[in-house]
C-alpha cells in the first residue's frame, strides 16, 4: 500500500509518523526491557556482569539481522516488513515471559531474548522512507526528531513500570511490559502506516548508485555515532542500578526519575531536529551536542565521586545530551542515501551502534564492579571528545526537497 505525498493532509502525514514512532518503541521494549530487571536479578544473587550479559543478548540478535531487515525495507516497503518483524518480536517477548515464569533456565531465556532482538531490527531502521517521502527538507529534522522520540519514550515506559513490577510481582510479570508495548506497536503499523510512492524521475527521485561510493560522508556519520552511543548506552542500562543499589533509591523513585529524564530527552531530540532545520545543517548541532555530552558526563563523574546531592540532576542533563544527536544522524543518512537506500544505510548505522552496545555493556558492567561508577562515568566522558574530529561538514544534498503543497 503506497500513497502520493501530495495527496496527504498535514494531519495524516504526522499521524503516520506517530504510528512509526509507536512501532519503533517495540525495538526499545525488546532490546532494553530486560535491563530494567537487573536490580531485581542482582538482589536475587545474580552478578551485575552476568545480568548485563543477558541484557546484551537482544542487542546481539538485532545486530545480526538489522542490515537484512534494511534491505527488505528498501525492497518491499516499510508497512509489510514491519508487520512481519514485529510479529517475530512479539513471539520473542512472550517467550521471555514464559521462560522466566516456568523457570526454564538461562539458555531458554537467552534464546527468547535473542528471537525478540532478531525481530526488532526492522522497526529500529524504518521511517527513513516515511520522513524523506512525506516531509519537505525544512521539516525533516523536526520530523525525524519526533520519530526518534521512540527510544527515550520507550525507556521512560520501561523505567516507570518494569523495576516496580519486578520488585513487587516478580521478573516474569515485569517482562510482560515489553509484550504489551510490542502488541500496541503491531496495531499501530497495521492501522496507521502506509508507504510513500517512490518517484521514478524528477528532483525527488532516488539518487542512482551506492551512496557509500560517492564520498566518505556516511562512513564518518557511522564513526562518530558509534562513539556517541557509548554514553547513551551506559546511562540507559545502568542508571536504575546506580540509583537503587548505589544510592539507596526505591525502584519506584528511581523509575519516576528515569521516566522524567527520558521525557526531557525525547524533547531534546525534537529540539535538536528543529535546530537543524532552522540552521540548515545537520552536523553543526551534532558538534554542540558532543561537547555537551562530554562536559555533563565528566561533571557526573566528579559529582558522584564526592557524593554530591546534585549527581542525579547532572545525570538528567547528561542523559539529554547523550541522546540528542541520534535523530540528526538518522536524518542526514536518510537524506543522503535516498528512499531506495535509506533502509540499508540506517541498517548499517544501527548495526554499528548496536555492536558497540552489545560489546560495551558487559565490559562496562565489569568495570563498574571493579572501579565504581564515578570512574566509569569519567572514562565514558572521553568518547564524545574522540568523536568530534569525525563529524563531517554538511554536504550538498543529493536530492532536492520533496515539494508538498501547502507546506511552504
Amino acid at each position: 500500500m503506497t500513497i502520493e505525498a501530495a495527496t496527504l493532509s498535514t494531519r495524516r502525514r504526522w499521524a503516520i509518523l506517530v504510528c512509526a514512532l509507536v512501532a519503533a518503541m517495540t525495538t526499545t521494549a525488546a532490546t532494553s526491557g530486560f535491563a530494567y530487571v537487573i536490580p531485581a536479578l542482582h538482589d536475587g544473587g545474580m552478578s551485575l556482569s552476568s545480568a548485563a550479559t543477558l541484557a546484551a543478548v537482544p542487542t546481539v540478535g538485532l545486530t545480526v539481522a538489522i542490515i537484512a531487515w534494511g534491505l527488505a525495507l528498501d525492497r518491499y516497503g516499510e508497512r509489510r516488513i514491519l508487520l512481519v518483524s514485529i510479529l517475530i518480536t512479539l513471539a520473542g517477548t512472550i517467550g521471555a515471559v514464559v521462560a522466566v515464569a516456568t523457570d526454564a533456565g538461562t539458555v531458554a531465556l537467552g534464546a527468547a531474548l535473542l528471537v525478540g532482538g532478531l525481530g526488532s531490527g526492522a522497526a529500529n531502521g524504518a521511517s527513513g522512507r516515511i520522513v524523506v517521502g512525506f516531509f519537505p527538507a525544512d521539516q525533516r529534522g523536526t520530523a525525524m526528531g519526533v520519530r526518534q522520540m521512540a527510544q527515550p519514550l520507550g525507556i521512560a515506559v520501561l523505567a516507570l513500570t518494569v523495576p516496580v513490577i519486578a520488585a513487587t510481582a516478580g521478573v516474569a510479570a515485569a517482562l510482560a511490559v515489553p509484550v504489551a508495548v510490542t502488541a500496541i506497536g503491531l496495531l499501530a503499523v497495521y492501522f496507521g502506516i502506509v508507504d510513500p510512492t517512490l518517484p521514478t524521475s524528477g528532483p525527488a527521485a532516488a539518487p542512482a548508485g551506492n551512496p557509500y561510493r560517492s564520498s566518505g560522508y556516511l562512513w564518518r556519520i557511522h564513526g562518530f555515532s558509534v562513539l556517541l552511543v557509548i554514553g547513551q548506552s551506559m546511562l540507559w542500562t545502568f542508571v536504575p542500578a546506580w540509583l537503587i543499589t548505589g544510592h539507596g533509591w526505591t525502584p519506584l523513585s528511581a523509575g519516576v526519575l528515569v521516566t522524567v529524564t527520558q521525557v526531557f530527552a525525547a524533547g531534546g531530540r525534537i529540539a535538536a531536529g528543529r535546530a537543524s532545520d532552522l540552521w540548515g545543517s545537520r552536523m553543526r548541532p551534532v558538534r554542540v551536542i558532543a561537547v555537551a555530552a562530554a562536559l555533563t558526563m565528566a561533571a557526573l563523574a566528579v559529582a558522584d565521586q564526592f557524593g554530591s546531592v546534585l549527581a542525579p540532576a547532572i545525570m538528567v542533563l547528561a542523559t539529554i545530551a547523550t541522546v540528542a544527536d541520534n535523530g540528526l544522524a538518522f536524518t542526514a543518512i536518510a537524506e543522503w542515501a535516498g528512499p531506495s537506500w535509506s533502509g540499508r544505510a540506517l541498517g548499517v548505522q544501527n548495526t554499528a551502534q548496536y555492536v558497540t552496545i552489545a560489546v560495551t555493556t558487559p565490559i562496562l558492567g565489569t568495570m563498574i564492579e571493579r572501579l565504581g561508577y564515578p570512574a566509569v562515568f569519567g572514562i565514558v566522558a572521553a568518547a564524545p571528545i574522540l568523536a568530534l574530529p569525525l563529524i563531517p561538514r554538511d554536504p550538498r544534498p543529493r536530492e532536492e526537497p520533496v515539494d508538498v503543497p501547502g507546506e511552504r
